[in-house]
């Protein structure tokens, strides 16, 4: 069984404050785009590995016991009866992005699993896996727009359609690392909640829509700031970096022509 493991952007992200835990509080809005991994499951009658895992695409660094798939399948495995499978990965999505690849990744295999082997998990059961693997991951068992808050893994659904936009995401060659990128941002209340900006014209987003990464990830990269502004100047109605960078977006209400920026790994569609 094949599925295809989409991306997601934020639209807005403010950390609003330290916890206890060491993990900070985040109100963001995640919605997912149609930039795309593949992800393959195949049955194992013959294998003496239980789990067979075979890469292709971007190079991923690490050791298999790092990897969000093995340990989605070790974490399923305490409860459920698993066979020896094959995993087919194919990497698109640029690592280190803000975009959520990996944890799409996971989601889809939890999702492709249950279905596949007839496990019989509920939604909230596969999203309580997936919360052990990641802030982000829960987001992609339901993969629709949400409000996310507390550590991004606690969602409220909204309405929200941008389907009649397009988009082009630029990743402009910087890995940006969630860790340092959290060591460097002051958690702060917003003055106005995400979710009533959104509810504002797209012409106003520019304003008041705002990443708190932005600001140390522009000054560690300007590569990012410099890709934010030519979205800008290419027409954008509302450009912003995706999480913790470095991926920026923008937004569009004709398909844009990117220019020079065709240089830099991208992706230009509707959104969904």
């Amino acid at each position: 069984m094949i599925c295809f493991p989409n991306a997601k952007i934020n639209l807005g992200l403010n950390i609003t404050e330290k916890r206890s835990d060491g993990f900070h509080n985040i109100e963001t809005i995640f919605y997912p785009i149609g930039w795309n991994d593949a992800l393959e499951v195949i049955l194992n009658k013959t294998s003496s590995k239980e789990f067979n895992l075979h890469l292709s695409g971007l190079a991923i660094s690490g050791n298999i016991e790092d990897n969000l798939l093995y340990k989605a399948y070790q974490i399923i495995k305490q409860t459920k009866t698993l066979p020896h499978i094959d995993v087919y990965l194919h990497k698109t999505l640029p690592m280190g992005a803000g975009l959520g690849g990996g944890s799409a990744d996971a989601a889809f295999f939890i999702n492709l699993l249950n279905e596949q082997f007839q496990l019989h998990f509920t939604e909230n059961e596969r999203i309580d896996i997936a919360r052990q693997l990641g802030s982000d991951c829960a987001f992609f068992i339901k993969n629709t727009p949400v409000y996310a808050t507390q550590k991004g893994d606690v969602f409220t659904d909204i309405e929200l359609d941008l389907s009649d936009l397009y988009i082009a995401i630029i990743y402009p060659n910087v890995h940006s690392n969630t860790k340092e990128a959290y060591s460097l941002v002051k958690p702060q209340q917003p003055k106005k909640s995400l979710v009533e900006i959104i509810k504002q014209p797209i012409a106003t987003w520019k304003n008041d829509l705002v990443n708190d990464f932005e600001t140390s990830i522009f000054n560690l990269y300007p590569i990012v700031e410099k890709t934010k502004n030519d979205l800008y100047e290419l027409g954008a109605a509302y450009a912003c970096m995706s999480g913790s960078g470095s991926a920026v977006f923008g937004l569009f209400e004709t398909e844009p022509d990117i220019k020079d920026l065709k240089a830099f790994p991208h992706w230009i569609g509707k959104m969904k």
